[in-house]
């Protein structure tokens, strides 16, 4: 690999998610040389993923540039490359543009679905942890509709027009939210033709309850916003196989949908390599210290959701979210700087600052440390948090004036078939 040689301690930080981006812009400026490498040449704000897969932002909106926040810094450098395995006994790692070799190395590879081992649903369900894959989420909401418009078959058009959300965490409540407001304002513009009442959403939640690491009275009230959105919600089901056409569940229960997107679970993004002590088979996480060095190693640190760091008040590890990422990235920046120069490390303490998700116009729950409230003003907090959230003015402006321009004309704009799904996979229900 094409890195300038240095006398400077190389950290070579594998992700430009939350986590990684917070370690680089803490060594901004010191007397270390660090390498970024990313699958992608952008950063993805992933808690508006679901208003791209429902037409409300442009990924462009919710995605920055990783070498545009480096400009001008004499010892960064980025590198699209994917990791492929760690030689530890080397310090070197291969990737897929050539072996590098590192001082520190960090791993911020984040998380991707889980499918618990279950292939055909991996196979026919959609996720939705990148850009593309919001991508095609859009595109087959928007073909399936299409398609529908098309078919004489009854049956077929109902399946064409249900949708089934496999999990009810903020991922799945936000998503199922955003598809009832098209259901509800957009859709029946856009196919005349179509009763959009046949249009059904089911969100599917193995648990007995909605967003259950929120409060009961968040949960509560995200349950009550979906119903009176017209989203069915099913509790206690588990969605046990899905082959296209027909989801089967753990009871009697059936569905026959074209669209089935699965928002059940993830876990660890990890690369080939480490010792199988150090993973953590459950969610597929490694193992950390209070320092985030991986267990077994002195100079392999890692951060975010691929990070666990267990404690007896968080036996599974910190949530798999962006603030635990954040702060364990600029945490590690300072430790990092402090081993260089011998001193003391900081052991890792989670500063938890809330949650919280929306479930369309004017609907959300927020749970902050000291209070918890539901509405409209959890609604303006929710929109506040993440548009200052999101990395760039540029940004900033245009999710700040799409908001603006959805919420007056009760619209969405990009609903476009930019990549269309079933052609490019070769794909037709039947």
């Amino acid at each position: 690999m094409n890195i300038p040689q240095t006398s400077l301690p190389r950290v070579v930080i594998v992700g430009g998610g939350f986590a990684g981006l917070a370690l680089a812009k803490g060594l901004e400026k010191k007397e270390v040389q660090v390498v970024l490498l990313d699958k992608h040449n952008y950063h993805t704000f992933q808690p508006l993923l679901y208003q791209v897969a429902t037409g409300g932002l442009e990924p462009d909106s919710i995605a920055f540039p990783i070498r545009k926040l480096f400009n001008n810094l004499k010892y960064y450098h980025f590198r699209l490359a994917e990791v492929l395995k760690i030689h530890s006994e080397k310090n070197e790692i291969e990737t897929s543009i050539g072996n590098l070799e590192y001082d520190y190395l960090v791993l911020a590879t984040g998380s991707k679905t889980n499918f618990f081992g279950n292939k055909n649903i991996e196979k026919h369900a959609m996720e939705m942890k990148s850009i593309p894959q919001s991508l095609n989420i859009r595109s087959l909401v928007l073909e399936n509709f299409e398609e529908a418009l098309l078919t004489s078959d009854f049956e077929e058009r109902k399946a064409l027009m249900n949708f089934i959300i496999v999990g009810g965490g903020p991922t799945g409540v936000e998503l199922a939210g955003a598809l009832a407001e098209m259901k509800k304002g957009i859709l029946p513009k856009d196919y005349p033709d179509l009763d959009i009442r046949e249009m059904q959403i089911n969100l599917v939640q193995g648990s007995n309850r909605l967003i259950d690491a929120m409060s009961a009275k968040a949960s509560e009230k995200a349950e009550d916003f979906l119903a009176d959105l017209g989203v069915n919600i099913w509790k206690n089901l588990r969605v046990t196989n899905y082959d296209g056409d027909r989801v089967t569940t753990n009871t009697d229960e059936t569905f026959k949908a074209a669209t089935v997107i699965w928002a059940a679970g993830v876990q660890g993004e990890t690369v080939d390599g480490l010792e199988a002590q150090c993973i953590v088979e459950r969610a597929n996480r490694l193992k950390v210290d209070a320092f985030n060095k991986i267990i077994g190693y002195k100079n392999i640190f890692a951060i975010g959701d691929v990070a666990s760091m267990t404690s007896e008040n968080n036996p599974y590890g910190h949530p798999m979210m962006a603030q635990p990422a954040l702060q364990q990235g600029k945490l590690l920046a300072k430790n990092i700087l402090a081993e260089l120069k011998s001193k003391p490390l900081e052991p890792f303490v989670y500063n938890d600052k809330g949650s919280m998700a929306t479930i369309g116009r004017n609907k959300a729950v927020v749970d902050l440390p000291k209070w918890k409230f539901q509405g409209v003003f959890a609604w303006f907090v929710w929109m506040f948090v993440h548009l200052f959230s999101l990395i760039g003015f540029r940004n900033r402006v245009i999710v700040f004036l799409n908001w603006v321009y959805n919420y007056i004309r009760f619209d969405r704009e990009s609903r476009l078939i930019i990549r269309p799904f079933k052609i490019k996979n070769n794909q037709s229900f039947k």
